[in-house]
């Protein structure tokens, strides 16, 4: 019996939230993503004080990417292309290396907490685009306060006022 794949962002948060039952799995993405922000801010600061207007070329590429990955999502397919766009902007757009590292420093510490701690095989293998975003929202939910400790599928009950179906 095959698993039905996952048809909204709505079903997979809840999923991803199961993934990521353990704190320190949560605080470890906590911290790699406010690596990965930092990195991404200094890096257009970087662009902003250059000569030339790299803080203009970045932040339209940083838009088209968003608006690709928004249309591909919408559509349900594979998120390749937006990916592909993201990692070539990455390497093309100086300075790369501030965003690189912080993308480098942000998948290391996600994946040291799903292999050593959750023991699990992260969501981003299944479903990447989602993964990424859910990532962020996790983030914003623990920069306000929330998921810092205790399981999440307990909070997700307390906070929706429902158990997600299995």
């Amino acid at each position: 019996m095959s698993e039905s794949r996952i048809q909204s962002f709505d079903e997979f948060w809840p999923y991803y939230l199961g993934e990521h039952r353990n704190a320190t799995c949560r605080i470890l993405h906590f911290f790699g993503t406010t690596a990965f922000f930092s990195a991404f801010g200094l890096s257009f600061w970087s662009a902003y004080q250059a000569e030339f207007p790299w803080f203009a070329v970045s932040f339209a590429a940083t838009f088209a990417v968003g608006w690709l990955a928004f249309a591909f999502v919408e559509r349900r397919r594979a998120a390749t292309l937006p990916l592909l766009l993201m990692i070539g902007l990455i390497v093309a757009a100086p300075p790369h290396f501030y965003v690189l590292g912080g993308v480098v420093f942000a998948y290391a510490m996600a994946w040291i907490g799903h292999f050593k701690v959750e023991h699990n095989r992260p969501a981003t293998f299944t479903y990447p685009l989602w993964s990424f975003l859910a990532d962020f929202r996790m983030w914003g939910v623990m920069a306000t306060g929330g998921l810092w400790s205790g399981d999440s599928m307990d909070w997700y009950a307390r906070r929706y006022g429902r158990v997600p179906a299995a």
